[in-house]
């Protein structure tokens, strides 16, 4: 009996193997953990690869855009270019065919100068200061040195040549030549007057030269309306802005036999006034607006009366 062995524990002999079990089961558990470890690397690699991809892709869109709107834009500029290059071309061929096609007064130039008309002016004036003062409107010195001071206005504002229209310089010469006007005017009708009342031209050479000086600048006015409005002033002719003329001049219609740049100035509508105050009617020059035809009218009457008049009642002096 007392060799017999002792009977085990139940308890402990269930715990010796449970030992081994404790143990696996944390190691089972490892194994699946070590296992997910990198299913869950991958797939957060993936996600990141594909995050760059998108990015990337996003970013390279707009450059891609970019890069294909350059060319677009730049082929754009070129086709304007060309264009305006074209365009530059057919108005530098349109004014060679109005430069070979129209006369030269019908084109823009670089107009004429004023000196002609200052010096006619001048001597207007001078003339005025030589009448008689029972012959002048107020003092002898009042209306010529307002003429005067106008003229100088006038030069002041455009003392060259006359290239282009000037609001100051028109309204300037159209008040010098109203008030040359309205004095000759006044000295004509005097003198008129005076020799049909018979006040008037004791002295033959007193009157010859009064009559002569009031002539003169009747002539002198007149070319300054006709220079001042055909087709609508000097300026206007210069930009050739009004392509209809109020007076036809020979070179106008025999193209052929005149100079090639011709185009009317001063000394033209000079020898207008000049001929249709003599003639006391149109010679080669013929009006064609109704506004030139009645200015040729009054000039002509005008100087027929005083031509007439005067030189009638000094020949009746003279016998």
């Amino acid at each position: 009996m007392a060799n017999q062995a002792p009977d085990a524990d139940p308890t402990s002999v269930g715990a010796e193997p449970a030992q081994p079990a404790q143990a696996a089961q944390p190691a089972q558990a490892a194994q699946p953990a070590q296992t997910a470890q990198p299913a869950q690397t991958a797939q957060t690699a993936q996600t990141a690869q594909t995050a760059q991809t998108a990015q990337t892709a996003q970013t390279a869109q707009p450059a891609q855009t970019a890069q294909t709107g350059r060319p677009k834009e730049t082929d754009r500029q070129a086709v304007i270019e060309r264009l305006v290059d074209v365009g530059d071309g057919v108005l530098d061929a349109l004014h060679w065919t109005q430069a070979q096609l129209l006369p030269a007064w019908r084109r823009v130039s670089d107009g004429e100068a004023r000196w002609p008309a200052t010096a006619a002016v001048a001597v207007a004036i001078a003339l005025q200061f030589a009448l008689p003062s029972r012959l002048t409107l107020g003092r002898t010195w009042l209306v010529p040195a307002t003429e005067g001071a106008i003229l100088l206005v006038l030069t002041i504002i455009n003392p060259g040549r006359i290239t282009s229209r000037s609001r100051k310089a028109r309204v300037c010469s159209l008040v010098l030549i109203a008030a040359m006007t309205l004095a000759n005017t006044w000295s004509a009708g005097r003198l008129v007057r005076g020799l049909v009342n018979g006040t008037e031209g004791t002295d033959p050479s007193k009157l010859l030269r009064t009559g002569a000086a009031i002539w003169l600048t009747n002539v002198v006015i007149f070319c300054l309306w006709y220079w001042e409005f055909d087709r609508g002033g000097p300026g206007a002719r210069a930009e050739a802005s009004d392509p209809d003329p109020d007076f036809v001049f020979p070179q106008m219609t025999s193209p052929d036999l005149a100079p090639k740049n011709w185009q009317p100035t001063f000394v033209d509508y000079l020898y207008l006034s000049f001929t249709n105050a003599t003639a006391f009617s149109p010679t080669d020059t013929l009006p064609f607006s109704r506004w030139a035809k009645m200015t040729m009218m009054t000039q002509s009457a005008v100087s027929l009366i005083t031509v007439g008049l005067v030189i009638a009642r000094a020949v009746n002096i003279l016998k």
